[in-house]
């Protein structure tokens, strides 16, 4: 199979942790007979530099025509240090979110028994093992609704607002997930209060009769954010509004012990991207020390968009291998830890079949994934 793939390696330590990806998803093309093109595109502080656009055109022009896009992270001291900044490197990922129509951001979280002393939660059955997934629309909502501020500073406001049409598309996916789960889905909203909530509940009732397998249930987002530290495994599906899923997500990010596991994808009309959710970590950048999971998994989040589920289910399986026998970065074991390019190369080492069961750390090389 032949895909085009826009890589887009983005700033901080982006460059470091998409380049592992690219290896495994060459040593997957090597073994399954596929193709991957790939073309490179700025975006970011990196574009800022090179264009003085965070978002060029012809990275746009790129994106929209390529199967996916694998994207690093965004983000740049010298700009966050200046409030005076007319053009941020944020403004690049918000711009090709509306350029590409990435209206779904999905973020699975899984957690791993070798990584439990690093969760935030207590020791207990409701936190012994975490699956869910959350579907957060991306292109509406308050922070892309119409804004105020007064001339004298004395007020302003951010309007938010949804439609019908922007809600029912990414509730579909959603009720869509749950069916190849658990068949749970969970509204977060605040219908209590705000009338888009009120929207979205409506829409979310309507497409439930037509899903009568799904469990659907409703809650609003500030016992969500209690439930997803008090007993987060009864969440399958969650399906949320644009600025709650930002925040629900980000927290339930920290449970499984380190931000950089977290892959992401954003599915649009045309296209979809995918990306670690961790940001740019520029302290990191340029030293090998990165955790590329999060990347990797993003990348295996892609074959699953190709309908490559052999392809991605075997990169899962690498990456759950390295977590499980502490082949991990310096975010998961500050002391005896591995570098970026060594747990991207077990990992193809994994793929090809080259990890043998006896394996121990004492046989790896720091830098390398030589197996002696």
């Amino acid at each position: 199979m032949f895909k085009k793939i826009t890589l887009i390696y983005g700033d901080g330590i982006g460059p470091e942790v998409t380049k592992q990806s690219e290896k495994v998803l060459n040593t997957v093309a090597e073994l399954f007979g596929h193709q991957f093109e790939y073309q490179r595109a700025l975006l970011g502080a990196e574009a800022i530099d090179a264009t003085g656009a965070a978002l060029p055109e012809d990275t746009v022009e790129k994106a929209l025509n390529s199967d996916a896009v694998l994207f690093g992270a965004v983000g740049h001291p010298k700009y966050d240090n200046d409030p005076n900044a007319k053009v941020r490197p944020e403004q690049g990922i918000l711009g090709i979110r509306k350029a590409l129509q990435l209206f779904a951001n999905i973020r699975p979280l899984t957690t791993h028994k070798s990584l439990k002393h690093l969760s935030p939660l207590k020791p207990g059955p409701t936190n012994e093992k975490i699956d869910l997934v959350i579907y957060r629309e991306l292109t509406s909502g308050i922070y892309f609704g119409e804004k105020q501020t007064a001339e004298d500073g004395s007020w302003a406001a951010d309007t938010c607002k949804y439609t019908a049409e922007e809600i029912e598309r990414i509730a579909r996916l959603a009720f869509k997930a749950a069916g190849n789960r658990r068949k749970k889905l969970t509204l977060i909203d605040k219908a209590n209060v705000l009338d888009t909530s009120r929207l979205w509940r409506k829409i979310v009732q309507q497409l439930a009769t037509e899903y009568p397998d799904i469990n659907t249930d409703y809650m609003f987002v500030d016992n969500a954010a209690m439930q997803m530290i008090l007993n987060p495994a009864q969440f399958d599906v969650i399906l949320t509004e644009n600025m709650f899923g930002d925040i629900i997500s980000d927290e339930a990010s920290v449970l499984g012990g380190s931000l950089g596991l977290m892959p992401s994808a954003s599915i649009g009309a045309k296209t979809a991207l995918f990306e670690p959710i961790h940001g740019s970590y520029p302290q990191a950048a340029g030293k090998d020390i990165a955790n590329p999971i999060g990347s990797i998994l993003s990348a295996a989040m892609m074959l699953d968009h190709f309908e490559m589920h052999d392809e991605a289910a075997l990169v899962r399986e690498a990456c759950t291998w390295t977590l499980a026998n502490g082949f991990v970065t310096k975010d998961i074991a500050p002391i005896n830890f591995y570098f970026t390019s060594t747990v991207g190369d077990l990992i193809c080492d994994y793929l090809q079949g080259r990890i043998v069961d006896s394996v121990k750390q004492d046989n790896i090389e720091l830098r390398k994934s030589t197996i002696i």
